[in-house]
This record gives structure tokens, sequence and C-alpha cells, in this order.
């Protein structure tokens, strides 16, 4: 069985990216098309996926593709049904603003497409850029996006089979897409922690990922996540800012000179940026967090909370998007046991989220009322594991 697999870009690694991994890591011969391909862009992720066999649209050879890369949207859908696809019996594509799943596969080949999200600039979420900014922008964004909009919904009714990374975006495809889809999670990488660390003051953690200084009661608020419009991060800042908490910031984007602005203008102190980190180091900094802050109001699904559930580190989200489907609300009312399965707060909601309500919840934040056994659990559901099996499950029912 000859597979390949689609994506829409790769110059960046985010969600999208870890399911894209997970697939190669299925299929580790399959080829893998985009397009368009930027290894310098992707951190410490380029050494692995360098190794894969790429192949890029017309798109890579053109000048100054990447900063073309978003204007030149109008045109992704030809670059992708350039592909020949003729040889594959099996087709994956993993598909967000770029429009992967518009490619054409052979009449007998199974097309599954992984929809993280339809293109949230085509249908009024919030994303990275505010072409709504000046009046010409938006005329031509505007004009834009109904063409487009006409293109995404045909291009949604090539695959056989859509599959919707949450039930939030499960709805969202029946929405726009007027077509039904199967919801499988996203893979979230879960770190071993040996049987041992239970007896620990800080349960289920592996020691070798907690220092002296980053106990619960001494630790901080953790970011991670995409310096990007439409994540949250200043409200988070602000919020952390005003009451003098400590702040670690993972990430990378184009909003980090102005938040770096907002927190010289607020005179904090206490809010550190990271950068890009290691996968290896990211859980550490998970494990020493009181709590994994979150901020995007109408989130896909949110890879974040479930890593951070996974080290046993409980979560602050607003009550919203995919963060009601990973998410347990509310700290029981007395110091944390076995069993009672809550996982974080919730705080604001779909267009409530402000830099008042998450104080509100920081203010009175105790870690030491979330049990990390609880954390981990919940995270287990949305193991890589699992996500191999049900995508396994649906391939082999479906291939005849």
């Amino acid at each position: 069985m000859r597979v390949a697999l689609i994506h829409d870009y790769l110059k960046e690694y985010g969600g999208a990216e870890r399911v894209l991994e997970a697939l190669h890591e299925i299929w580790p011969k399959a080829p893998v098309y985009v397009a368009y391909f930027d290894p310098n862009s992707l951190g410490p992720h380029a050494d692995r996926i360098k190794k894969w066999q790429i192949k890029t649209s017309w798109f890579q050879k053109f000048p100054f593709a990447s900063q073309l890369l978003s204007p030149f949207r109008l045109f992704a859908p030809l670059m992708f049904e350039s592909f020949d696809l003729s040889e594959y019996d099996l087709v994956i594509s993993s598909c967000s603003i770029y429009f992967s799943k518009a490619v054409i596969v052979k009449p007998e080949a199974l097309h599954i497409s992984y929809i993280h999200t339809p293109p949230r600039y085509l249908y009024g979420y919030t994303t990275s850029f505010n072409y709504k900014k000046n009046l010409v922008t938006r005329i031509l964004g505007e004009l834009a996006n109904h063409i487009l909009r006409i293109y995404d919904f045909e291009a949604s009714q090539r695959p056989d089979i859509l599959v919707a990374n949450s039930k939030e975006v499960q709805g969202r495809i029946k929405k726009f897409y007027r077509r039904d889809s199967i919801v499988i999670y996203p893979p979230v990488s879960l770190p071993v922690i040996p049987s041992g660390a239970r007896n620990l003051k800080i349960k289920s953690r592996d020691p070798s990922l907690i220092t002296q200084d980053d106990k619960r009661t001494k630790g901080y608020f953790l970011s991670v996540g995409r310096l990007v419009r439409g994540k949250g991060i200043d409200v988070i800042v602000e919020a952390c800012s005003r009451l003098g908490l400590p702040l670690k910031i993972v990430g990378t984007g184009p909003e980090k000179k102005n938040l770096e602005s907002r927190i010289k203008n607020l005179g904090s102190k206490n809010i550190e940026f990271l950068g890009q980190v290691e996968d290896s180091e990211l859980p550490k900094l998970y494990a020493g967090a009181k709590a994994t802050i979150v901020a995007s109001e109408d989130e896909d699904f949110g890879i974040v909370p479930v890593e951070s559930m996974a080290c046993g580190t409980p979560v602050i989200a607003p009550k919203a998007g995919g963060f009601l489907e990973t998410v347990i609300d509310g700290p029981p009312s007395h110091k944390a046991s076995a069993g009672q399965g809550k996982t974080g707060i919730f705080y604001g909601g779909l267009g409530q989220v402000s830099v008042e309500s998450l104080i509100e919840v920081l203010k009175n934040f105790d870690p030491e009322k979330f049990n990390p056994e609880d954390c981990r659990k919940q995270a287990e559901k949305f193991s890589k594991k699992l996500f191999k099996e049900e995508i396994l499950q649906l391939v082999e029912k479906n291939l005849t």
C-alpha cells in the first residue's frame, strides 16, 4: 500500500505539526507534500523533519516565498491540485488554513482529511493577522475570502472522510461544510513518570523534573504557545504583571515586541521570555509551574492544557472552545486527594475573557487543591498511542 501525507506548509511547529509527525511515525516511508517548507524556521524540531521525504509545490521556488505565504493563500488550492498523487492508495491530509484537502487522488484511493479547523480567517474567528486594520486590506481581504469560502466548501467535499480534532471543530465542519465527521483527538506525548514519584509531596511527578526552586509553593505560572494575535498572551502578561506574579513564557512570534513593550510600561520584573525550548525541556517547565495559563477564547482544541496535565500541573483556561473538552473545572473545597477529578479552573468565556476575569482566579489560586494524579489521568485520554490506534482502525475499516 502506497501512502502519502499532505500538510498545509512547514514554516512553524505547533499542534498541527505534532499531528503530522505522529502520522509520519505510523508511515515513516510516506512522502510529505507541502505548499512550502522552511527548515530554518522550525527551531529545535528542524533536525527531525529534515530527514523526511518532503515534496514542495511550485510556490517553493517563488521569489520571497516566505514573505508571500499569507497573501498567496488565494492560490493555495492550485498548489495542492498540482501534485500528482496517482500512485498512492491512501492519502491523509492535515488541513487548517492552506487547503491541503484540495489534493486530487485517483478514484479508488482513500482520502482522509484531518481538519484542525475550517480556516479561521474565512469564518470570523480570531486570527494572528488583522486584515481589517485599514480600508485597502479590508476590501481586498473580504473579496479574497468570498472566493476562498466558495472554494473551501467545494474542496471539503473531496475527501472520503473528514476527521475533526475536537467536538468544537466537528460542529464547525457541520455548520460550514454540511458534512458529518468523526472526532479523533490530536496526540499529546505524555512524560514517563515512575510510580515511586507518587510518594513525593508533589505527587505523580518525576523527581528529575523538579528543582528545589520549582516546588509548587515557590513556583511560577507558565504560558506556552506561539506569540501571535488571538492567543491572549497579552491578557496573561497584564494579569500577572498587575498581581506581581512570576510568569515564564515559552514560544516565539510576531507579538513578542508588543508584549515586551507592554511589560516595560507595566514595570513588571517577574516575566521571562524563554523562546522555543526543546521537547525534552518542556516537561520540566510544566512540572515546576503552579499552573499553566491559556487565554484563547475560541481555541479549536488546545494541546497545551493536555501537556500541562500530563505533567501533573493544573490549567487556568477560558470557559470556551476546545478547553471545555480537555479541562475539568473547579478545585475541590479542601486539600487535594485522589479521585477528586478536577484538573483546572475556568474563567471568562466566549467573548468574556479579560484581564479582570483572569485576575479574580489568580488572586485566590491554590495549586495544593489539585491532585497531580487526576491531571495525569485526564491527559491519558489524549495520548499519542490512542491517536495512532484510532487512525489505524479508521484506515483498516475503510480501505478495501
